[in-house]
Formats: C-alpha cells, sequence, structure tokens
C-alpha cells in the first residue's frame, strides 16, 4: 500500500505568490513612506486616525491594525515624540487615553494620500477593476479560511 504524497497544486503556488507579492508591497512602501520620514506602520496608524476624530484607545488601535498592543504603544511614542498625534485623557475610562491626530499629523495625512492613491494606481497598472473587486473577495474569504483555520492550530 502507497502513501499519496501530497503535491504543490495551484493553490500552494498562490499562497506562495501572495506572500511574495506582500513582501514586494511591504519593502516598497518602506520606500514610499520614507520621503516623509516615517514606516508604513506609523502611516496606517494615522490614516487610522484621520476618521476617528474623537481618537481611538490603543486597544483600538491594536485591533484595527492587527497588531500586538506592545507594537501600537511603541508606534504611538514615536508619533507623539514628533508631534503627529497625542494621547488625551479619556473621559470614560480614566485608565485608558484616546489617541488623537494633531493638526500637524493630519497636514501629514493629506499631504501623503495623494501620492498614495496614485501610487496604488500605478502599482494596479492595467488589472481590469473587475478582477480587482474578485480578488478583494477572494481575499476576504481565504482570510476567513485562515483565521479558521488559526483556531485550530491552538486545538491540536
Amino acid at each position: 500500500m502507497s502513501k499519496s504524497k501530497a503535491s504543490a497544486g495551484p493553490r500552494y503556488q498562490a499562497l506562495l505568490q501572495l506572500l511574495r507579492t506582500s513582501e514586494a508591497l511591504w519593502n516598497s512602501s518602506r520606500i514610499f513612506f520614507s520621503k516623509w520620514d516615517i514606516s508604513p506602520s506609523q502611516f496606517n496608524v494615522l490614516n487610522v486616525l484621520v476618521e476617528q476624530p474623537e481618537g481611538l484607545t490603543q486597544i483600538e488601535l491594536s485591533r484595527l491594525l492587527i497588531m500586538h498592543r506592545s507594537n501600537v504603544t511603541g508606534l504611538v511614542d514615536r508619533l507623539e515624540d514628533r508631534k503627529l498625534i497625542q494621547r488625551k485623557d479619556n473621559p470614560n475610562d480614566r485608565r485608558a487615553y484616546r489617541v488623537v491626530l494633531t493638526p500637524t499629523g493630519r497636514k501629514l495625512v493629506e499631504k501623503i494620500l495623494p501620492a498614495y492613491y496614485e501610487a496604488a494606481e500605478q502599482i494596479w497598472g492595467d488589472f481590469p477593476v473587475k478582477k480587482t473587486k474578485e480578488l478583494v473577495e477572494g481575499l476576504e474569504r481565504l482570510s476567513e479560511n485562515v483565521e479558521k483555520f488559526s483556531a485550530t492550530l491552538g486545538e491540536k
């Protein structure tokens, strides 16, 4: 009786390509944001806060950015040192702060966004918008599957 060998099919190849693309995007974004002396992660914090005039707690930021609270703390510290964000007392919880964008931080995001949107268009090139929407739907499903799979890993 022979054991069937697992083979690297098209789905495995797709995962590898997704990882390669992710790495290429991350490296490119580091270079892109260096013009403004910020990291991609710092930009993500600023960009999330643009839509939150009342600010967010660091826990809320960590959930939205899908990163550990300790990493958010370091990002917030560095952005606060540059006067791009500030911690304000949280009227609902004296133990927590609300992180808000400063006027300087808002100006920086407003300066970056047009170039960021243009870069996104350049990256997509002539890739059809319809296929882009299908890709987003597929990636959302893939993300859900990854979450389910990850949950089973802890059970074993």
